[in-house]
């Protein structure tokens, strides 16, 4: 379980919080929804769970431990080994085939390399791509190399997935087809899912959808005007 208690953030010591107050638990298997008006601060509370960027308060539990109090070489180890990312820039490194890319987040856990190459393989089967594991990343779409990103963000096994508006490069049947594949691997793999999105059609496939504030995050109704 991800547990974020009366989460703080402010640019400079006397200025007014970007938000305050948030409050957020979800258990294995969950993906939420977090919306928001631009500049409410939905991606740098993303990054604060992360440990990308401090909180100015409140605290940070995975699995039961607290770790927004770690230092940056366990934040490091922790996003390495238990967090997974994706983006709406997909970030797929061109110099590797698609393979090589999902199994970087293995090599980084000193897994070897049969073994690193033998799970990419199965989750580019999962997403749909196992027949082109060997491929260079420019023979893909939009909406294959998101799949490549979603396999990537989820071969290590991660407690947590965090994906900052991840279809938003896509047109709208690629993002719904996407997006439907990542939130049902992160079920699959009993992970917690945070999807940062300003589509409403995205949010209405996850579990809860909720509206961050100012004042922390408040249940929101995705079919209301």
């Amino acid at each position: 379980m991800l547990l974020l208690h009366s989460l703080c953030k402010r640019f400079r010591p006397d200025a007014e919080p970007l938000f305050s107050g948030v409050s957020l638990a979800i258990k294995p298997g969950e993906c939420v929804a977090i919306m928001g008006e631009s500049g409410v601060g939905k991606s740098t509370l993303l990054n604060c769970i992360a440990g990308l960027e401090t909180s100015d308060g409140g605290r940070i539990e995975l699995e039961g431990q607290r770790i927004d109090m770690l230092d940056d070489d366990a934040w490091a180890l922790v996003r390495r080994k238990r967090y997974g990312f994706v983006f709406q820039a997909f970030h797929i490194l061109p110099h590797l085939n698609l393979a090589d890319n999902v199994a970087l987040p293995l090599w980084l856990l000193d897994i070897d390399t049969a073994t690193a190459r033998a799970r990419a393989q199965k989750m580019l089967d999962a997403v749909g791509l196992g027949g082109r594991a060997l491929d260079a990343p420019n023979k893909l779409s939009g909406g294959e190399l998101q799949r490549v990103a979603i396999a990537r963000a989820l071969v290590h096994r991660p407690a947590v997935v965090l994906a900052d508006e991840p279809t938003g490069n896509l047109d709208p049947d690629r993002a719904g087809e996407v997006l439907a594949l990542l939130i049902d691997t992160v079920r699959e793999v009993g992970a917690v899912g945070i999807l940062v999105t300003h589509s409403r059609l995205a949010a209405a496939q996850t579990d809860r959808v909720l509206q961050l504030r100012r004042d922390g995050l408040h249940s929101f109704d995705v079919t209301g005007a």
